[in-house]
C-alpha cells in the first residue's frame, strides 16, 4: 500500500465550505483511498493564503513531523506562499503541489510570483486542474513541461433539469464577491429589467460583507432587488434543487482557473452564460459537432453580458439550440475516477523516483 500525506486548508475536512478547491481535494483524497492509497490528511491551521506567524510556525512543525522520503501533496494555496518552509523540505520529501488557482497576493504580484516560482521549481511535480493553468505556469516560470500535469475536475452524474418555456430562471453559483463579478452581473440584470427573469445567487455571503451590502443596495436602487435572491451557501440536496429549478447558469467571474460549477450545470443539461476568462472556456467545452453549450462574453463587460442575457431571454430558438448542445456536452463529461487516476500515476512516479 502506498502512503500519501495531503496538506490542505481547513476546508479539506469541512464539507460546509464548498469551494471548488475544497471539493476537489476531498474527492481526490476519497478516490485515492478507494484505489488502495493510505491517505493521511493534515489541516494547516490559519487563514490561507494570509497566515499569521503562529500558523507559519505550526506549518513548519507539521512538515518536520513527516518522515524523510514521504510523498506529500500540498495545496497550492499553502505551498505557493511558503517558500521558506517548502523549498528546504523539498530536499527530503517527495513533494507535489496541487495548483487550483492564483492566490491573491499578500504584498505585491511580483512578490507572490517570486514565492510561487521558488516552490514550484523545488517541487518534484506540479498538478493543475486545467490546461489553461498549465500553460500559464509554463510560460511564467519556465518549468520543464514533463513536470507539470493536468487533472481536470470530474463531475457527478445528475438528472436533467426540465427548464421553463421562457428561460427566465437564472442561477449563479459562486461566493458573492468582486472576484466572481457579481457587480457586473447585477449591472447586466438591471439592463434587462424589462424582461421576465429571476436570479438566484447561491454562495457564501461572508467573503466580503461590504461588497455584499453594496450589492443589495444597488439592486434595490436599480429596481431589481425583489428579483434577485441570495440564499447563501447551499450543498447537497439544496444545491441540487437550485440546479433543477434553473434554466441557465450565469457566471461573471473576473478570473477562473477552471470553473467546476460549469460542468455541474452541464451535467444537468443546463447551458451556461459566462465570461471568456481563464479556464472557463475549457470547462464549457463543445458538443460533438463543435457547438458551444452556452454563450461566452468578455470579462468586466456588463453590456456584453446584458446582450447575451437578452438574446437568451427573447430568442426561443437560441434557447433550444443551446439546450441541445448542453445535453450533448453532458454525455462527454468525465467522473472523478479520471482525475484520481491521473494524480495517482503522478504520485506513483514521485514515490519511485
Amino acid at each position: 500500500m502506498s502512503t500519501l500525506h495531503v496538506v490542505g486548508t481547513a476546508g479539506l475536512a469541512d464539507p460546509s465550505k464548498p469551494s471548488g478547491g475544497n471539493i476537489y481535494n476531498r474527492r481526490i483524497c476519497d478516490g485515492l483511498t478507494a484505489i488502495g492509497w493510505q491517505v493521511i490528511q493534515h489541516v494547516a491551521p490559519g487563514c490561507w493564503p494570509w497566515p499569521k506567524g503562529a500558523s507559519m510556525e505550526a506549518l513548519g512543525r507539521l512538515f518536520a513531523g513527516i518522515g524523510d522520503g514521504a510523498v506529500v501533496l500540498v495545496d497550492g494555496l499553502i505551498a505557493s506562499t511558503m517558500p521558506g518552509i517548502l523549498v528546504p523540505e523539498a530536499g527530503r520529501l517527495r513533494l507535489a503541489v496541487l495548483v487550483h488557482g492564483e492566490a491573491p497576493p499578500s504584498h505585491s504580484v511580483a512578490h507572490a510570483q517570486t514565492c510561487e516560482a521558488a516552490v514550484l521549481c523545488a517541487a518534484q511535480y506540479v498538478i493543475t486542474t486545467s490546461w489553461w493553468t498549465r500553460e500559464r505556469l509554463l510560460r511564467r516560470y519556465a518549468l520543464p513541461p514533463d513536470k507539470v500535469h493536468v487533472a481536470q475536475p470530474g463531475v457527478d452524474p445528475a438528472q436533467l433539469a426540465s427548464g421553463t418555456d421562457r428561460g427566465g430562471e437564472l442561477l449563479c453559483v459562486a461566493p458573492v464577491s468582486s472576484h466572481k463579478g457579481h457587480d457586473v452581473l447585477l449591472a447586466a440584470l438591471a439592463a434587462t429589467a424589462d424582461l421576465p427573469w429571476r436570479c438566484v445567487c447561491v454562495g457564501s455571503l461572508d467573503r466580503d460583507l461590504v461588497f455584499v451590502e453594496r450589492l443589495r443596495l444597488e439592486a434595490e436602487a436599480a429596481g431589481v432587488g425583489g428579483r434577485i435572491r441570495f440564499p447563501g451557501v447551499q450543498i447537497g440536496e439544496d444545491l441540487a434543487h437550485a440546479y433543477a429549478a434553473a434554466d441557465v447558469l450565469v457566471l461573471a467571474s473576473r478570473a477562473e482557473t477552471y470553473g467546476m460549477v460549469v460542468t455541474e450545470a452541464l451535467a444537468r443539461g443546463l447551458p451556461v452564460i459566462a465570461t471568456a476568462i481563464g479556464g472557463l472556456p475549457e470547462a464549457l467545452g463543445r458538443a460533438s459537432d463543435g457547438r458551444r453549450p452556452g454563450l461566452l462574453v468578455p470579462p468586466e463587460d456588463s453590456v456584453a453580458l446584458a446582450a447575451a442575457l437578452r438574446d437568451w431571454l427573447v430568442d426561443a430558438n437560441l434557447r433550444h439550440r443551446l439546450r441541445e448542445a448542453a445535453r450533448e456536452r453532458r454525455s462527454t463529461l468525465s467522473g472523478w475516477d479520471s482525475p484520481t487516476d491521473r494524480i495517482a500515476r503522478v504520485l506513483a512516479q514521485a514515490a519511485t523516483s
